[in-house]
């Protein structure tokens, strides 16, 4: 007879898991003690926070569960990171993780394990919080079909997080020959099937944006999770329409395509936020449409009564959640955008309007500061560098705070699927070891880019990429402070907390293995992003850049004004 965790391996293999990003401890070690005979390699990350973000940014780049597996009370605290990105970034992703338990020792029993006794914790309401769906089974034929569950509902409908805490002897246990009730086989089990929206919906939002005479998309993070691209492309050129994105939307559409029109939102593209309230239809695809996409639902922005809006999403609730929609198309969002592409006639060319006024939109992409040579390096600059050695294969990741602002603004994104930033929950961290993960899983070239506050938080993600022989560049954008809060200060000092020692990243990286070089002027930026595609080990790049570039004066759009700049 098998054991569970030697079963529970077998199941991973044949669901096609490549990568298991792991920190040993508690009950998962039986898990881990399986691993090495098995074609699943382990990434074990220096803590949960950074395994989590890795398993994360693999599940957003391929669209099947990145796996994350550690001891229950640290994927509950330091793990959450991850999967709250996960949640809110619609990211697959499954988590292995433990109760602590021994032998006749429960967590429901009097002995303050991990349920929420006096003096412990209750990991099931942490991860309730996070995930999609969790599990706690109690058998090895509970566990098996947790698992199998927890990879399907990670993809079914709006891609998420979901875990299975393994507990106790139901991860050692032998399987029962014929188990009840039966565990069934893994493919058969996971599988999901596609939604697509009814034809009376379709024939209705078809006719609706034919008609009209400035039709405009908003293309969000769905298309990426349903890695609609060219469906897309398809439907703007059918109908001759704008696209715009969400920030997590952004490289839906190569940057380049002339109907392409840069990223809506407060602090997005001025030229996409006036596109988008000029326009008289609107396709909304994929998009939740947050207060920070809607410019806090400033009123001259999008206009429900004036305007037709045609909400494309794979959830009902989601359609019409945020403005009232004319039409709605439930479904994934390939089905829905096909549909609607083979619905209309091809116009392409026929709409002078689409053209010229993406055109113009895409001028909001570069600024006078973007040319300026001086040092320290302003960071509208030090962007336009970093654009210049990005190709459309090129993988960018942007951490929260200025610096995904800049690069939002200033990197016009040649390809499709190939920015990231941390804009589901939006945390600080998150780019070093989602750039890592990239690096791992795909054999792209990588940059990962971040505040120097964000990436001290989980700079040790480099010495992963150098043990697992990757080459990632790491942009540190670096102020010596955090910058976003300390620009909210009215006067200097007004705020606790946001000046930083200034840390040698160079001996920092140095000391990782990694290549170190600091950067004062573009000229030195420049050249040490291009040694970095040539290196055959990490480089971490100390960029100097202007703290006197006051982000939100200068890319506040006119619409967040409107509502009295509510900032972040």
């Amino acid at each position: 007879m098998t054991e569970t965790n030697e079963e529970l391996v077998g199941q991973l293999e044949s669901l096609g898991v490549e990568y298991v990003f792991g920190y040993p401890g508690g009950r998962v070690i039986e898990l881990l003690d399986e691993l090495p005979e098995s074609d699943i390699e382990v990434v074990r990350p220096r803590d949960e926070r950074e395994g989590s973000v890795m398993a994360e940014m693999y599940g957003r780049l391929t669209q099947t569960p990145g796996v994350l597996a550690g001891q229950g009370p640290w994927i509950g605290s330091l793990g959450t990171i991850g999967q709250m990105e996960a949640r809110l970034s619609s990211s697959p992703m499954v988590v292995l993780t433990e109760a602590s338990e021994r032998g006749d020792y429960s967590t429901l029993a009097p002995y303050q394990q991990s349920r929420g006794d006096y003096g412990g914790l209750d990991l099931p309401k942490i991860l309730d919080g996070v995930t999609k769906e969790h599990w706690f089974p109690r058998s090895p034929t509970e566990t098996l079909r947790s698992v199998q569950l927890a990879f399907k509902h990670a993809t079914a409908g709006r891609p998420g997080p979901t875990a299975v805490i393994l507990d106790g002897d139901a991860i050692t246990e032998e399987v029962p020959e014929d188990p009840i009730p039966p565990v069934w086989d893994a493919d058969e089990q996971v599988r999901n099937w596609d939604s697509a929206p009814t034809d009376g919906d379709v024939e209705r939002a078809a006719e609706a944006f034919a008609e009209a005479d400035r039709p405009v998309i908003i293309a969000g993070n769905g298309v990426h999770a349903a890695q609609a691209y060219d469906e897309l492309e398809r439907v703007a050129e059918t109908y001759d329409a704008v696209v715009v994105t969400s920030y997590l939307g952004k490289s839906t559409i190569p940057e380049t395509h002339e109907l392409a029109g840069g990223v809506i939102g407060s602090f997005g593209h001025e030229g996409a936020n006036q596109v988008v309230s000029e326009a008289d239809a609107l396709l909304v695809a994929g998009c939740r449409m947050n207060p920070m996409d809607t410019n806090w639902q400033a009123p001259s922005f999008i206009r429900p009564d004036e305007q037709t809006i045609i909400h494309a999403d794979i959830d009902t609730r989601n359609a019409g959640w945020v403005y009232p929609a004319d039409v709605g198309l439930i479904g994934d969002a390939k089905e829905s955008l096909r549909a609607l592409a083979d619905a209309g006639e091809v116009n392409a060319g026929g709409n002078d309007w689409a053209r010229e006024r993406a055109a113009t939109a895409r001028e909001s992409f570069s600024a006078p500061e973007c040319d300026e040579d001086g040092a320290p390096i302003k960071p509208q600059r030090a962007v336009k560098e970093i654009e210049a050695v990005v190709d459309d294969e090129t993988v960018v990741t942007a951490d929260s705070g200025n610096n995904r602002f800049w690069l939002l603004n200033y990197l016009q994104t040649p390809g499709i699927r190939t920015y990231f930033g941390s804009g589901g929950v939006g945390g600080m961290g998150w780019a070093t070891p989602a750039a890592v993960s990239a690096a791992i899983t795909t054999d792209r070239d990588v940059i990962g880019v971040a505040g120097d506050g964000g990436f001290t938080m989980t700079m040790t993600s480099v010495e992963i990429a150098v043990e697992q022989g990757v080459a990632p560049t790491f942009v540190v954008l670096n102020d010596t402070s955090l910058g976003m809060v300390r620009q909210m200060q009215d006067a200097e000092g007004d705020i606790a907390g946001v000046e930083f020692h200034d840390t040698d990243f160079v001996k920092v990286a140095e000391g990782f293995g990694a290549e170190g070089v600091r950067a004062t002027t573009p000229d030195e930026l420049a050249a040490a992003l291009r040694d970095g595609k040539d290196n055959d080990v990490p480089t971490v790049i100390d960029a100097r850049i202007d703290r006197e570039e006051d982000m939100a004066e200068q890319l506040q759009s006119s619409f967040y004004a409107e509502v009295g700049g509510l900032h972040e």
